[in-house]
């Protein structure tokens, strides 16, 4: 991804990024789709942004789309991303941004998370999503929140009769396994989780957030997970 932001960002010349499943045909991603204006961007993400309160953190922010908006509207946002050409492009614009893992920051609070494009599948797994949210939590002032998006993926496992072509009951379905390339360029094997909203909702309630849902369509739903 950061060698994908870092061309776009020099040339302007559109290229694929391919996304590779270990349960699904490959998918593919538009290096200039990483550069879309608020205007371009889903509901999802324009209702989140619009959410977005005191000190923000946006978690994986790739090319930083998310976090000029908020800058531009004057709010108080600075990026992490594990990438980094992704974090020189998202400095290069004058954004706050650092080269760090979400899982090693400590010692810092935050009014807002800012998880988007399926953000929170950083968990891997469903079972790692509560240390997830957990760790979350820790870095949000009293009255804090997540806002996080993802899919039910569920359709994928249906036949063409609407029965399930798997025991969903023998793995989380939504546990997938991806790979990416981009030119010369693939990373290795990486977890990546989709979570249903009931998982969602159970995972989120039992840690100590409340839940409120902001968009449900297509599959897709954004939350608002509010420290207590």
């Amino acid at each position: 991804m950061g060698q994908a932001i870092a061309d776009f960002a020099e040339t302007g010349i559109d290229q694929d990024i391919i996304v590779s499943s270990d349960l699904c045909e490959d998918d593919v991603i538009s290096s200039a789709y990483l550069f879309r204006s608020y205007d371009d961007m889903p509901e999802i993400e324009q209702v989140a942004l619009n959410r977005c309160v005191g000190k923000i953190l946006d978690i994986g922010a790739g090319a930083g789309v998310h976090a000029q908006y908020l800058k531009e509207q004057g709010k108080d946002v600075s990026c992490i991303d594990i990438s980094p050409l992704s974090v020189q492009h998202t400095t290069s614009i004058d954004i706050s941004s650092r080269i760090f893992n979400f899982y090693d920051l400590k010692d810092e609070k935050y009014d807002t998370l800012l998880l988007l494009m399926n953000g929170i599948g950083i968990a891997g797994t469903l079972s790692n999503l509560e240390h997830t949210l957990l760790k979350a939590k820790s870095l949000l002032n009293e009255g804090g929140k997540v806002l996080c998006d993802s899919s039910d993926i569920k359709y994928l496992y249906e036949d063409d009769e609407g029965g399930m072509w798997v025991d969903l009951n023998t793995t989380y379905y939504g546990n997938f396994k991806f790979q990416m390339k981009y030119k010369g360029h693939e990373t290795e094997w990486f977890d990546w989780l989709y979570v249903d909203f009931d998982s969602m909702l159970e995972t989120a309630e039992r840690v100590g957030f409340l839940v409120n849902k902001l968009v449900d369509q297509d599959n897709q739903y954004l939350v608002e997970l509010i420290k207590k």
